[in-house]
């Protein structure tokens, strides 16, 4: 049983390295649909990620009526800590304010007489869930001695809008990608048994199982899949590498915090080689399927 076994296996792996050139074909078409897979995959992966410390980030200022005292300006923060979305809040009194203020300024001589009266205490707000902004707001003008709100209302849906494209043309790719290194496995396993249908009808007429027949060929889509995965997903640690190199020490650095590959290293090598092993097995099971009937 064992000696069958290693030598069906045997005679799937010569099969991958008998038809050279179309195994790297199926191999580079493998690779190349994995790593536009991947790519687009890993891009959806940070925009929600960048998307998620933006929300982290995000605030919204809540000034309090002038006419109020600090003391009754302090008061407002467990109200405003019991409305929904508010997962934290900062108090800014007058003076703080206008010291913020006077500290963003070049020429700070120009703003010594000025009195923080003109300043109102407020709060900044910090939310859960950006794409609540708008009713959070809403909820704050409620609240007696809020005067006024600052937020960036219509800023979430731009969020939300670009995670849900980048989102669906993953998806859509995909699918498409993966009917594409499907039939082009099918089709490269259709060359070999058609070489070799004369064989595969022989064997049949003379009792040999379809299992017996058919596990070669699954072995050799395997063996293209795994191929394929392996080296696309070495491809893709180096160019994520890259690009993370060069985003992180320019401007973008400063504005996005890519995950890093570490981190999403061994569940993506189990997706590349997964995928991998599911096209090629299912790829060599149909390719081989009709010339199994005599």
């Amino acid at each position: 049983m064992l000696n069958r076994f290693w030598y069906l296996l045997k005679e799937g792996v010569k099969g991958v390295f008998s038809h050279g050139i179309r195994a790297f074909a199926t191999v580079t078409i493998i690779v190349a649909c994995l790593l536009i897979m991947g790519s687009f995959s890993l891009l959806s992966m940070n925009v929600d990620n960048t998307i998620k410390n933006l929300e982290q980030q995000c605030e919204v200022l809540a000034f309090v009526d002038e006419t109020w005292t600090e003391e009754s300006a302090r008061s407002l923060e467990p109200y405003i800590l019991a409305i929904d979305n508010v997962r934290e809040v900062q108090f800014i009194s007058r003076g703080e304010a206008m010291e913020n203020y006077k500290a963003q300024q070049s020429d700070k001589s120009l703003f010594d007489d000025i009195d923080e009266s003109v300043f109102r205490d407020r709060y900044v707000v910090y939310l859960d869930d950006i794409t609540l902004m708008e009713n959070t707001s809403t909820s704050l003008k409620a609240l007696e001695g809020i005067a006024d709100v600052n937020s960036y209302e219509g800023l979430e849906e731009g969020f939300v809008t670009v995670r849900n494209v980048v989102s669906v043309i993953t998806v859509i790719l995909i699918v498409i990608l993966l009917v594409v290194s499907m039939f082009i496995i099918i089709n490269t396993i259709k060359l070999a048994t058609f070489t070799r249908r004369e064989e595969i009808a022989i064997m049949r007429m003379v009792g040999a199982t379809n299992g017996f027949i058919r596990f070669p060929f699954i072995v050799e889509g395997l063996v293209l899949g795994v191929l394929g995965g392996s080296i696309a997903f070495l491809l893709q640690w180096l160019i994520y590498n890259v690009l993370t190199e060069k985003l992180m020490s320019g401007l973008a650095g400063v504005l996005f915090k890519l995950i890093p590959f570490s981190t999403i290293f061994t569940p993506l090598l189990l997706v590349y080689l997964g995928v991998g092993v599911a096209i090629g097995a299912l790829g060599g099971s149909v390719a081989i399927r009709n010339y199994l009937k005599v």
